[in-house]
């Protein structure tokens, strides 16, 4: 069973992974009063409308005979307004979809993340997932954030790390450690990461997901670590055992 974007999130907020801030709606009059919430929650100037379907590739992805892409910058209330209007109601094709596309009943209004900072901002891919054959879970990541991890994996597979844990045993500190190390963070963002790692796999467990997958898995200008976009496959078969 996927879940829509939003309501990954709010999953994740209920074991401690930080994420992007946002607020969903269902009219680009609700997506106006959502952008200026978050501004008073945030502070954040500007915002980032998502169209909450159940398919990847929103960002590339384009309304039915428009221009309009699945996930644009707004950098005013009237931004908001005129993106909400283009995506709600509107039929969004993406690579997932197909060329039938699927129709967009509401948007994501969230906080603009990549603001400028005392470091560099960097995006990572994370997942977890069931390996059945080795009877394990394993955390796929990599420093090529915000990429489909099949490109990755056939152009730089010596990007792409994985971690095997024993669900017998869960997460352990050194295997935290040792994906911030091969992330290439160091100080605080190290520290972060490192606390970040045992929550999301909690999640994974405790959530009977069969998947995770943040992509991208976002250093902030702060060194903060937010899950800016996640998707979720809750495995009905396991809910059920």
């Amino acid at each position: 069973m996927n879940i829509h974007e939003y309501q990954a999130k709010s999953l994740l907020n209920q074991f401690g992974v930080a994420t992007q801030s946002g607020i969903v709606a269902e009219s680009p009059e609700k997506a106006v009063e959502a952008a200026k919430k978050l501004t008073l929650e945030t502070g954040t100037k500007w915002w980032v409308v998502k169209a909450q379907i159940h398919a990847g590739g929103r960002g590339k992805g384009k309304i039915e005979g428009t221009e309009q892409n699945g996930v644009a910058l707004a950098k005013s209330t009237d931004d908001v307004m005129k993106i909400s209007k283009n995506l709600i109601g509107g039929n969004l094709i993406t690579i997932q979809t197909g060329p039938q596309g699927r129709k967009v009943n509401k948007v994501l209004i969230a906080e603009d993340v990549y603001g400028p900072g005392e470091s560099e901002i960097q995006e990572f891919y994370f997942s977890i997932l069931l390996d059945r054959s080795k009877e394990c879970n394993v955390i796929m990541y990599s420093t090529e954030g915000g990429m489909d991890i099949e490109e990755v994996a056939e152009h730089t597979p010596e990007k792409i790390f994985k971690e095997l844990v024993d669900p017998n045993l869960g997460i352990q500190a050194f295997q935290a450690r040792r994906i911030a190390f091969n992330l290439g963070l160091s100080g605080a963002a190290l520290k972060n990461m490192v606390a970040f790692v045992p929550k999301i796999y909690k999640a994974y467990v405790e959530s009977d997901a069969a998947m995770i997958e943040i992509n991208p898995l976002l250093k902030t200008s702060h060194n903060k670590i937010l899950a800016v976009d996640c998707k979720i496959n809750i495995d009905d078969n396991r809910s059920e055992e």
